[in-house]
């Protein structure tokens, strides 16, 4: 089993009938964890990749209602390192 995890945006708050649609998706095989942040606007979706792929989340997703603006990386970047001073 290959655990991976994707972050959506989303742009309106879902519905009822959507948060209860994004609720059922946990019983799709392979779908282990949902995670819905109403405040940070992101829904967070740990599944099987041996069982599911990325598309077919984000699919799952659109078909629940959610209206997803765009994935999020999981992981900040890193900061560039800083120059260093120039002798004067």
């Amino acid at each position: 089993m290959t655990q991976l995890d994707v972050l959506y945006r989303y742009g309106a708050p879902p519905t009822e009938a959507a948060t209860l649609a994004i609720a059922k998706i946990r019983e799709v095989y392979g779908v282990r964890r949902i995670e819905l942040r109403e405040a940070e606007k992101t829904v967070r979706i740990e599944y099987d990749a041996t069982r599911l792929t990325e598309p077919v989340i984000h699919q799952l997703l659109r078909r629940a209602g959610l209206d997803i603006v765009e994935t999020m990386p999981m992981f900040a970047p890193p900061l560039p390192e800083p120059e260093p001073a120039a002798a004067v």
